[in-house]
């Protein structure tokens, strides 16, 4: 969404929005022009819009909408605005329950460094732009995250498709999980006939007729693949073996074994889009990743604090498993708020599997998103499914304080809700503890 008010905004149309808190994105939108107020008043919608652009995370309830709707001004969704917008380009688009943020982030860095060039709406704050839009006068190609929330990526006719991942989620949109399967097959096939689809090595897709199929694979040979993979401190080094030949002396500038897989589908993209070796080897090196994704707020000889977007037992599990590669034997503290009652429902098995990988636990309550409450599902229901006893229940008014009563070598805050909100707080308590200790 606020990838799309700047791109409105660098074309001079008044922009304007509601969200529901504060945060310092909506701040940076603020900074940068554009209105945003956080009371559900339609008084406060400065005349009457010629459009509005809404998410579905948004309820059909609120004021405002209701107010627009009756005024008869046209509302499209998102998802629809974007497909839109990228039927003027060669696009490429990047699905999976998990995985696209950073592969669409990652791909657009590769070629907007190139000389291929790109414009790129991303579904989070690269760290190299400090911005989830990239602009580009000279380029025909776009990168955009494709979502499966709603089924928002059938809005999108791409010219190369990437998929990273079909596990089940956003059940309350599908229902099973073979319909969300069914979904990204039919993604697959709006590929552009003569165009391009990459899908992780042994996906359960219906690969469509008429385009270019490659699949990719972490180790395991596949059209795109990696050897020599060697972690030197925090990053890792590796080649990358592709239908054009190998790529040597990789070297990734993000942490994370679940990063070098993520770059075999960036750059496998950015490949057939036309960036060359030495381009693809230079965008890897120079990426600064994104914001909440394996993100590395503190890191001493004593102590790391990292922070990412996990919300999906899967991703939960992925990420502990690069933490624990990169520091192995040390002890893992892991702070966890649940997004969605619905989805701590349908993976509470999994969610308890993959927190139980850590050291130790400690969760807050969950964050309810668009949901209204579902009775008997909460966190305390959560801590239950938890298979070791180092856990608790804590609100997130005891934060950051309360992390005294802790001993930990990596802290990692994980969550797709308003966690994020307790980011520089406990970083900056951190930094003020070591130095009360070496006072």
């Amino acid at each position: 969404m606020s990838a799309l008010a700047r791109y409105f905004h660098n074309r001079g149309a008044k922009v304007s929005g509601y969200d529901k808190t504060s945060t310092p994105l909506t701040t940076a939108l603020q900074n940068e022009g554009i209105s945003v107020h956080f009371s559900d008043n339609p008084n406060l919608i400065p005349g009457y819009p010629e459009l509005v652009i809404y998410t579905p995370a948004v309820p059909k309830t609120l004021k405002e909408y209701i107010h627009l709707e009756e005024a008869g001004i046209p509302i499209l969704k998102r998802a629809a605005v974007l497909g839109l917008l990228s039927k003027n380009y060669n696009t490429i688009a990047v699905a999976g329950t998990h995985g696209k943020t950073t592969v669409s982030t990652m791909c657009a860095h590769i070629l907007y460094q190139s000389q291929v060039h790109c414009r790129a709406f991303l579904g989070g704050i690269s760290k190299n732009y400090e911005s989830n839009l990239l602009e580009s006068s000279d380029s025909g190609w776009l990168v955009t995250e494709a979502d499966e929330f709603d089924r928002s990526f059938l809005q999108l006719y791409p010219t190369t498709s990437v998929i990273t991942s079909m596990d089940a989620d956003h059940l309350d949109i599908y229902n099973d999980h073979q319909n969300l399967k069914n979904n990204f097959s039919q993604f697959a096939a709006q590929v552009d006939k003569g165009g391009n689809l990459i899908h992780k090595k042994d996906l359960p897709l219906e690969l469509p007729k008429g385009i270019n199929t490659f699949n990719y694979a972490l180790e395991e040979q596949a059209d795109y693949y990696a050897t020599d993979i060697k972690l030197d401190g925090l990053f890792y080094n590796f080649t990358i073996h592709t239908p054009q030949g190998a790529i040597e002396n990789c070297t990734l500038g993000v942490p994370g074994l679940v990063n070098v897989e993520n770059a075999i589908a960036a750059s496998a993209a950015a490949q057939l889009a036309g960036a060359s070796n030495d381009e693809i080897r230079e965008g890897l090196k120079t990426f600064k990743g994104i914001k909440r994704r394996l993100d590395i707020h503190i890191h001493t000889d004593e102590m790391t604090y990292m922070d990412d977007y996990a919300h999906h037992p899967e991703e939960i599990r992925s990420l502990v498993k690069s933490v624990r590669d990169m520091f192995k034997g040390k002890k893992i503290l892991g702070i966890f708020q649940p997004h969605l009652f619905s989805r701590t429902r349908d993976f509470a098995d999994g969610f308890g599997e993959s927190l139980s990988l850590l050291d130790e636990v400690i969760l807050l309550p969950i964050y309810p998103a668009r949901e209204l409450p579902i009775p008997g599902v909460d966190s305390a229901m959560l801590l239950d499914f938890i298979q070791h006893d180092h856990k608790s229940l804590i609100e997130k008014s005891r934060f950051p304080k309360v992390l005294d009563n802790y001993t930990f070598d990596v802290l990692l805050t994980i969550g797709a809700g308003d966690i994020d909100q307790l980011v520089d707080p406990i970083e900056n308590y951190l930094i003020n503890r070591k130095h009360e200790m070496l006072k």
